[in-house]
């Protein structure tokens, strides 16, 4: 079944003037286009758009959606799995948003003791947290994690909400290379890994050796490789042998 402008608008619940600025943009083009000028859509083009509004509702540009569909590497079933991922951790997010504003009014309404901590449980992320028990618990008595514990207790609120945004774009951006086909030692990967190498120093002073067992924790500790697989599957073990590879070009 094919569908006009109008009624493809209808089906989305997206306005026809979306639909044209997709077409203009070249995010999302008709079919075909009749003699009087009316565009069609069929099936390929509806599964498109709904890839085009499921990373709309994730955050992502125009610009980067359309960079991510034309990829020839690019699977439809592959996105829906990684979206599925992040759509539900933004409904853990909100549910322990909804779940601490319950507490606090009924806390205020004065029928149940909360303490200071509480207030701002819905504002931590338990996996960041997770981990810094598994890195506490690996390298506590080092002096590197001790080094690291006094520079982040410095950083701001702001610094550290900056702090995890760019953690994130990071391995958004290790997905993409390795999307790209980028072998681990190429230039462009191995650039990433001397990026990622030289802010870990603004932590603590990081041999090529912790770097290199670092790589080796985010495929041995699942939660780690969750991390990064939710991004793009075999990405943990990608960045690991990258890793690998930088470290051996560098001792």
């Amino acid at each position: 079944m094919s569908y006009t402008v109008q009624q493809l608008a209808t089906l989305a619940g997206i306005t026809v003037r979306a639909l044209h600025h997709y077409d203009q943009i070249g995010l999302l083009k008709p079919s075909s286009v009749r003699k009087n000028g009316y565009r069609e859509y069929e099936k390929a083009e509806l599964l498109r758009l709904q890839q085009i509004l499921f990373f709309r509702e994730l955050d992502v540009s125009l610009h980067e959606i359309k960079r991510i569909l034309n990829r020839p590497d690019f699977v439809v079933v592959d996105a829906l799995r990684g979206q599925r991922v992040q759509l539900q951790a933004r409904k853990r997010r909100l549910e322990r948003l909804l779940k601490t504003i319950d507490t606090t009014i009924t806390h205020m309404n004065k029928k149940n003791e909360m303490n200071d901590s509480e207030l701002y449980d819905a504002f931590k992320d338990p996996d960041v947290a997770q981990y810094q028990d598994e890195v506490k618990q690996r390298w506590g008595n080092t002096d590197a994690y001790k080094q690291s514990m006094v520079r982040v207790s410095k950083m701001t609120k702001a610094e550290m909400d900056a702090l995890k945004k760019n953690g994130k774009a990071f391995i958004k951006r290790l997905g993409d290379v390795m999307a790209s086909g980028a072998a681990v030692d190429s230039e462009e990967m191995q650039k990433m890994v001397a990026g990622s190498y030289k802010n870990i120093q603004f932590f603590y002073d990081c041999s090529l050796d912790m770097f290199r067992q670092l790589g080796e924790m985010y495929v041995a500790d699942p939660r780690f490789t969750k991390t990064y697989d939710s991004v793009r599957p075999g990405l943990a073990v990608y960045y690991r042998d990258a890793i690998r590879v930088y470290c051996t070009q560098n001792a």
